[in-house]
């Protein structure tokens, strides 16, 4: 990101309005649609809107994160980034950045903007869920999941997900920017918490919006594997609409990895 050396997920919020499907081709617009200056550094708040060929929204995605610059990280950490990031990734000069912001977004992202409207799908939906609204009442606790991770699932996931942020699996880069040792992608962890709610629900495309708010590291040694353990429970039930909410806790090493997580859900 332009002016920041590192930059620190903290918040993560989903709002899911149609499933998306293999084969679905999606147009991602991305906007900064917050800055907020706190304790003397900026967090930053990230919306891409990704739209389908039809011209719906089908999912809303606002990242926060933190920015860094040499003042707040080692200075040595740019220079051994570049020695041990694939080759050939270069990023566009900071001058180039500018010059594209300032020309305005591209054609087809302009034309998706102005024409894109919140699909009602995931809302009207008939959901498919393994349980029904009848089955639930507030406080019931969902199946715990625990999940095994290593340094190899984070190499994969950052090959997979295109993440080359080098603290996921370069020992001496995390230590640079001031973390206990390697940790375990933020995305990859909602990812699985998010997979613990809809496997229990048994329809992904019944979950609506999901919030997670990021308050510690996921450490992954390099000679042993990491665990993240999921539970939950019903906070709330509407009968009306026939939608709950479901807190998410996710602990590693007896530490909490979300500080607040919940996850809307309708059912059948």
């Amino acid at each position: 990101m332009t002016g920041y050396d590192v930059v620190v997920q903290t918040d993560q919020v989903f709002e899911m309005y149609k499933p998306v499907l293999t084969g679905d081709r999606l147009i991602s617009d991305v906007e900064l649609s917050a800055v907020r200056r706190i304790g003397g550094r900026d967090l930053l708040t990230i919306t891409n809107t990704f739209i389908d060929r039809t011209g719906d929204v089908v999912q809303l995605m606002h990242t926060t994160v933190l920015g860094l610059t040499g003042a707040d990280v080692d200075a040595e950490i740019s220079d051994t980034i570049e020695r041990v990031v694939m080759s050939g990734l270069d990023t566009p000069p900071r001058t180039t950045a500018a010059a594209a912001a300032a020309n305005g977004p591209s054609p087809a992202a302009a034309k998706s903007g102005t024409t894109a409207r919140l699909s009602p799908v995931s809302r009207t939906r008939t959901p498919q869920t393994a349980l029904r609204f009848g089955d639930i009442t507030v406080g019931d606790e969902l199946p715990a999941r625990s999940v095994t991770l290593t340094r190899g699932d984070l190499v994969n996931y950052a090959g997979v997900s295109g993440d080359v942020n080098p603290i996921h699996w370069h020992a001496e880069i995390a230590a640079l920017a001031g973390l206990p040792d390697v940790i375990a992608h933020g995305m990859l962890t909602m990812g699985l918490g998010a997979g613990f709610v809809t496997g229990w629900l048994g329809d992904p495309g019944a979950m609506t919006r999901y919030s997670v708010r990021l308050s510690n590291y996921t450490v992954i040694e390099a000679a042993s594997a990491g665990t993240v353990e999921f539970t939950g429970r019903i906070k709330s039930v509407d009968p009306e609409t026939r939608t709950a909410v479901v807190v998410i806790v996710a602990k590693s090493a007896g530490r909490k990895v979300f500080g607040l997580a919940t996850a809307d859900v309708r059912l059948a």
